[in-house]
């Protein structure tokens, strides 16, 4: 965080998570990533930070509630029985570090810059040997 800007945290959280996503999808040979993201309804969700985000994944990223609102979201978490789950308090690096004026037009040219100066890969390796796995079984079988 001291290295990158604070304007692209949030861009540089959801890269890494995505990095460490696809890490794990090879390991279990899934062929996609399936992310919730809606275009538009939070500053990372923007299609210049989602093109951002999507550059590190070597797997298609499928966004099925990508052109829902908000209210379809809910509604179709309510319909598939994960709409408490997803209520749930969770605090995750987001919600943490979330900074006041986030970019929502990140170019890619401006984050593989600062991306080249940083040294993560410790942190990613450490990241990925101490992965919790929690198997879930929501809605109908």
């Amino acid at each position: 965080m001291e290295q990158v800007p604070e304007k692209f945290w949030v861009v540089f959280f959801r890269r890494y998570m995505v990095m460490i996503a696809n890490n794990k999808a090879k390991k279990i040979n899934a062929l996609a990533l399936i992310t919730g993201d809606s275009i538009g309804q939070v500053s990372s969700q923007t299609l210049s930070n989602i093109h951002v985000v999507s550059d590190v994944s070597e797997l298609p990223i499928i966004r099925p509630l990508a052109g829902m609102n908000k209210e379809e979201i809910i509604n179709k978490a309510k319909k598939i029985n994960t709409y408490d789950l997803s209520i749930e308090p969770y605090e995750d690096c987001c919600s943490f570090f979330v900074p006041a004026h986030p970019s929502t037009k990140s170019k890619l040219f401006d984050i593989e810059r600062i991306n080249k100066n940083l040294d993560l890969n410790a942190l990613y390796i450490e990241t990925i040997n101490n992965i919790e796995i929690i198997k879930l079984n929501i809605g109908d079988s």
